[in-house]
């Protein structure tokens, strides 16, 4: 499908530009901004003598160094060489999508004076899928992702590395293959791709897109395992929620009556007075979190919108301006906020597979067929709780953080890419959770000779063409990486 990028280009549009197979549009009115931006600064320095940041002088802590007239284009040429020190896992290929979508996105906006060629060049670059290699770590969230953006950008040049066709490749033999010249670099181009946050706003978006599905498929999770578990549906009734109306809390316990409507728990006696916590607050917890996720896309629907370059071009008030929306203190603090969120889905989620092994309300010691001889399902338990353990690791602030670099000039940093590189862990992590609780609820309803509400039962009855009931001990690994998968590829809309 094909996306257009204006100045009003919507979250939305992003994460569908994280998947194979879309393509970018960018019409002529839209690249109007940036070429009036590129038209003013070729003057301004044709006029006049000053010295502007990062043009026509050394970068960080050499910003004092003039640089002649005559080595602009290496200086660019340079910047973009000398910053590529990513080190690590290479990104993921929707993350890499991402942060060309996003960079483009940026440069359309006209503050960076970016010539049309250049953005091209991007474009160009993911209509083909011509994805280059970018490290991991090496960005520390202040100047921007620096190391990222360089490794993104190297290809321009002809130089480092993409995967193309599923190959990774030298990006000057792609280029040859694809008839397209390198790209030279005029001034200040090479620090306008540089600077910037789109790495840490490519995982953010990314981290969104997956948390949404992670909040829909832990409320399936969670109303399977109340069903199983015999639990009360009086903790989400409606009056309930509307005296405490917080938005995430309200969704979710309507949510929960969603998937156990025309359930046979309606019409059965609850197997307690009071459920534990893990089953009763599910809307209070699960709901905390949605809403999170919701102040923590509005954030990021801010930033995708936004320039975050150093300096900026200002061509109808006469003005280039240096500040720092470069530093990703917003993004971090929200990246933070978001693990948060979401390890607390994981870890309620591992204290219902606890509950439901427990050996109460009539279910067997942890399924097992028979008690001794088999475990059953006493070890995924373990396996849910080191990774949730490990999250809560994971989930340890990452903006707190401040390691001072550029000899002193860039003495605060925001450390927002650290904080979304974790979140990938963290999600990772969560798939492998709630495939421990789907596969332990649905042998749980087996075991108790029953079938669960219909819209849930579609699902277990799909699942179970994948996973069949326990009956005896085997390898659950086997299994568990089953389930994770499943429910991962389950589409809910």
């Amino acid at each position: 499908m094909e996306y257009a990028l204006n100045k009003h280009t919507s979250i939305e549009v992003f994460i569908a530009l994280a998947q194979p197979g879309q393509s970018i549009f960018i019409a002529e009115e839209v690249y109007r901004a940036a070429t009036q931006s590129r038209n003013y600064l070729d003057a301004l320095l044709v006029e006049n003598d000053q010295a502007y940041y990062g043009i026509n002088t050394g970068f960080g802590a050499l910003c004092q160094v003039r640089i002649p007239e005559a080595q602009l284009e290496a200086l660019q040429e340079n910047l973009v060489r000398s910053h590529a020190c990513g080190v690590g896992d290479e990104c993921r290929p929707e993350i890499v999508r991402l942060m060309l979508a996003l960079k483009i996105q940026s440069l359309i906006l006209g503050h960076s004076g970016v010539s049309r060629a250049t953005i091209m060049r991007l474009v160009d670059l993911y209509n083909h899928d011509v994805l280059p290699v970018v490290y991991e770590m090496g960005s520390l969230g202040a100047s921007g992702d620096l190391a990222p953006l360089a490794h993104l950008c190297l290809p321009l040049m002809g130089e480092g590395e993409v995967v193309w066709k599923g190959k990774k490749m030298h990006s000057a033999a792609v280029c040859s293959q694809l008839a397209w010249d390198p790209v030279k670099l005029q001034s200040k181009e090479g620090l306008a791709l540089l600077n910037g946050t789109q790495y840490m706003s490519a995982l953010g978006l990314w981290a969104i897109h997956e948390g949404r599905k992670l909040r829909s498929i832990s409320n399936m999770c969670a109303a399977l395992s109340i069903d199983a578990f015999g639990g009360n549906l009086q903790p989400f009734h409606p009056l309930l929620h509307r005296a405490r109306p917080h938005n995430g809390q309200i969704h979710t316990a309507q949510d929960i009556l969603m998937w156990l409507e025309e359930g046979a728990i309606h019409e059965r006696l609850p197997a307690g007075v009071q459920d534990p916590y893990s089953f009763r607050c599910v809307p209070q917890v699960h709901g905390a979190s949605s809403d999170v996720l919701a102040h923590v896309t509005s954030i990021f629907a801010v930033e995708c919108q936004s320039v975050s370059d150093n300096p900026l071009i200002f061509p109808d008030e006469h003005l280039i301006m240096s500040g720092g929306n470069f530093h990703g203190q917003p993004l971090a603090l929200a990246l933070d906020y978001l693990a948060m969120a979401l390890v607390e889905l994981g870890s309620i989620s591992e204290r219902r597979t606890f509950q439901l092994l427990s050996g109460s309300r009539g279910l067997p010691p942890f399924m097992a067929a028979d008690s001794g001889l088999h475990s059953g399902y006493m070890i995924p338990q373990y396996t849910a709780a080191s990774l949730v353990s490990q999250n809560r690791q994971l989930a340890i602030p990452a903006s707190i953080d401040n390691v001072t670099s550029s000899n002193g000039q860039e003495d605060h940093v925001s450390m927002g890419a650290n904080a979304g590189i974790r979140l990938q862990k963290i999600i990772d992590n969560l798939w492998s959770i709630f495939g421990v609780e789907w596969m332990t609820a649905a042998q749980a309803i087996d075991e108790r000779n029953t079938t669960t509400a219909p819209k849930l039962e579609q699902i277990r009855q799909s699942y179970r063409q994948i996973v069949p009931t326990l009956k005896g001990d085997r390898i659950l690994s086997i299994d568990m990486h089953a389930s994770s998968k499943f429910l991962r590829e389950l589409s809910l809309s």
